[in-house]
């Protein structure tokens, strides 16, 4: 890499607190040097300007706000072993006092989210709910719940993970289908109060890395700025370390399409950065990834999406969070990530023809209408204007509309005007 670099750790990783969102600081073992300063280019004047921009610090608002909702923590195994036993004791002192045992779970309904205005995260509220073996409308969960905690216990013992999938057909019977599995994991990882990593229990990855990045992954390095398809981000990962990186940027990008233009054209050599990929909607172990890459390395991070609703849902899952998963938001949502398209002003500003353009369904319209009404979007008021523009115009476009100009258009044209300009929300 001809840049300087920035060298993260060389020791083994240490367990992270992806939940603080100031940059990682690491103590440096060879002499200090002076540094030099480095002339800024042009085209990175208004990232560079994002780099200065200095964390905003919790009030004493936020601090009482977040004293009501669900804390999680990245529980080691050995933790999570013993949590589930002190559960498992609890529903023991119970069937001995009354006969009538009951789990007590934080409630994941709509309605027990709340958002951290400082903190800018969807996070889980306080509220609990009860789920009795002796009541008709709760056993079934609560059995499958017992069950769960069952086959968690033994991965833990083990100390191997298991995927969803297998979950689901360690007992198909039971839990009938894997949507009502995927739920029981979920609701065990909210009541042990531990991210769903910590159960052992892991997603299957399908995302994909490239770019101005060194890792180890399980011991061997590897330079992400070889290879063409990126690395296959791992869902281990407790077992990845941050080598070294000269990265200006971070890019996510939402479909493999993008990823791969930009791969071909080895995009990174000219606009130093580290590019990412979810391939559609945003699964668990690439957000985590991203949230750890700026934390440890301190970067501005954009995201570029089809210019629909589905594509603006999925960068506010990537910035705070989904509301399914609220309980793990802090490790998983990176609240500095901007949205840099591609934007419904865009369309007309980039002369993207009419043929290439979609209308917007009336699903589309009602999922527009009901991000508007989401108060995270109403206190940006740029998005508000340009999702209300995508109403206005009834016209949604993909990313790859942007090759009605050539294949190169995305690379050579409007990406970097887009990071110039600082045309972003």
């Amino acid at each position: 890499m001809p840049r300087s670099t920035k060298k993260v750790t060389d020791k083994k990783p240490q367990k992270r607190d992806l939940t603080d969102y100031s940059p990682t600081k690491t103590k440096s073992t060879t002499k200090t040097t002076q540094k030099i300063p480095r002339k800024i280019d042009p085209k990175f004047a208004k990232i560079q300007h994002l780099k200065t921009k200095k964390p905003v610090k919790p009030s004493t608002e936020s601090t009482s706000l977040t004293e009501k909702v669900v804390k999680v923590d990245e529980a080691t195994t050995e933790d999570t072993y013993k949590r589930i036993h002190l559960t498992t004791e609890a529903l023991l002192e119970q069937i001995l006092a009354s006969g009538k045992p009951s789990f007590e779970i934080p409630s994941r309904s709509s309605s027990n989210i709340v958002w951290d205005e400082t903190q800018d995260l969807l996070l889980l509220g306080d509220k609990m709910i009860k789920r009795p073996f002796h009541s008709l409308a709760s056993v079934v969960d609560a059995t499958r719940l017992m069950r769960l905690i069952e086959i968690v216990h033994e991965l833990l013992l083990k100390d191997i993970h298991a995927t969803k999938r297998e979950i689901y057909y360690t007992d198909v019977e039971l839990f009938e289908d894997q949507k009502y599995s995927d739920k029981i994991i979920e609701d065990l990882a909210a009541m042990l109060k531990v991210i769903r990593n910590s159960t052992h229990i892991v997603a299957s990855a399908k995302g994909a890395c490239i770019g101005r990045l060194k890792i180890r992954d399980s011991g061997d390095e590897i330079d992400l700025t070889r290879g063409s398809g990126g690395w296959s981000i791992s869902p281990f990962l407790d077992r990845i370390e941050i080598v070294e990186s000269d990265a200006e940027f971070i890019l996510v990008v939402e479909k493999d399409a993008a990823l791969i233009r930009l791969s071909e054209a080895k995009w990174w050599e000219e606009y130093p950065c580290i590019i990412l990929t979810g391939k559609g909607s945003a699964d668990i172990a690439t957000r985590m990834f991203l949230r750890l890459l700026t934390k440890e390395l301190d970067l501005p991070c954009f995201c570029l999406v089809d210019s629909d609703p589905y594509g603006h849902y999925i960068y506010s899952v990537y910035l705070r969070g989904s509301k399914r998963l609220g309980y793990e938001s802090p490790f998983l949502a990176t609240p500095s990530l901007k949205l840099l398209g591609v934007l419904s002003r865009d369309l007309d500003q980039y002369d993207i023809p009419k043929k290439c353009r979609l209308r917007l369904t009336k699903a589309d319209e009602k999922r527009t209408k009901e991000m508007l009404n989401e108060p995270f979007v109403r206190k940006n008021l740029n998005w508000v204007e340009d999702l209300e523009l995508m109403l206005s115009l009834k016209s949604k476009a993909e990313i790859q509309a942007l090759s009605s100009h050539g294949f190169e258009y995305l690379t050579d044209n409007y990406l970097p005007t887009k990071l110039s300009t600082g045309d972003w929300i």
